[in-house]
């Protein structure tokens, strides 16, 4: 009974703590609220913050599906083109930190060089994208990468974010449908901040040699999207990414790393 006292004590005083930060950010809301929604918003994010993996590939089906209705995702019918792209991307979820989720490969019918992820094992390749790798380990090193944010939770951090600042978090919590169509919103608008960048860089360029693929070709692909970009037309891809130079030298320190 006395480890419980303790235990509940415990949480008690860290919810306090994260409820005064999230005043401290956001004065003119906190104002407003009584010490005890304060206490019962830090639950929440604790809440969020510790989502699990039925849960996020719930959500993940929903968002998937507010993709497709709103219009924002056109799925490719190509048969040929669609199976080889999940040929391609069971084999690196198999290999990747997180093989026990149901990943879900789709091709989206659009010309821009553009490829994105969201939570619970859902990928997105344009075909714009598919069209520009020269073979198919440039093209698995896009799905690794994307695989990468995955692995790192990174769409639900990105979510659990956007949430506090707007103010979306009530005492009651978020609800499911505006979690969702926030989400929606967030999968072309928003990017990955540089730090998740270079850590999916970094989890997808392990996993493309796991899978038994030359890993040279992320940076080489990487590369050849730079130099496009020269001619006045980024890539979608890299225009919502951090310096591509910075990650090429990041990736070749980690492949000399593990050469040496």
């Amino acid at each position: 009974m006395r480890l419980i006292f303790s235990r509940f004590w415990l949480l008690t005083i860290i919810s306090l703590l994260l409820s005064l930060s999230i005043g401290v950010i956001n004065p003119q809301t906190s104002f407003a609220l009584s010490w005890m929604d304060l206490l019962f918003r830090g639950v929440q994010v604790i809440q969020l913050s510790t989502i699990s993996p039925q849960q996020e590939v719930a959500i993940g089906g929903q968002i998937n599906q507010g993709l497709l209705e709103s219009g924002k995702v056109k799925l490719s019918k190509d048969a040929r083109i669609n199976q080889y792209v999940q040929e391609i991307g069971q084999r690196l979820a198999a290999t990747s930190d997180r093989p026990d989720l149901p990943y879900t490969f789709q091709v989206v019918r659009d010309n821009s060089i553009n490829a994105f992820a969201t939570m619970g094992g859902f990928v997105y390749l344009h075909t714009g994208l598919i069209k520009t790798a020269d073979n198919e380990a440039e093209l698995a090193s896009v799905i690794a990468h994307e695989i990468g944010h995955i692995v790192g939770r990174h769409s639900i951090a990105q979510l659990r974010n956007t949430a506090l600042a707007q103010g979306l978090l009530s005492a009651a919590g978020l609800e499911t449908k505006t979690w969702v169509q926030l989400a929606v919103n967030l999968a072309y608008s928003l990017p990955n901040s540089r730090k998740d960048e270079l850590e999916a860089d970094r989890l997808g360029l392990k996993n493309l040699d796991r899978a038994g693929y030359e890993p040279t070709a992320m940076i080489s692909f990487m590369r050849k999207l730079a130099q496009q970009g020269g001619g006045g037309s980024t890539p979608t891809i890299l225009s919502t990414h951090p310096a591509t130079s910075d990650r090429i030298v990041a990736l070749q320190k980690q492949l000399n790393s593990v050469n040496n």
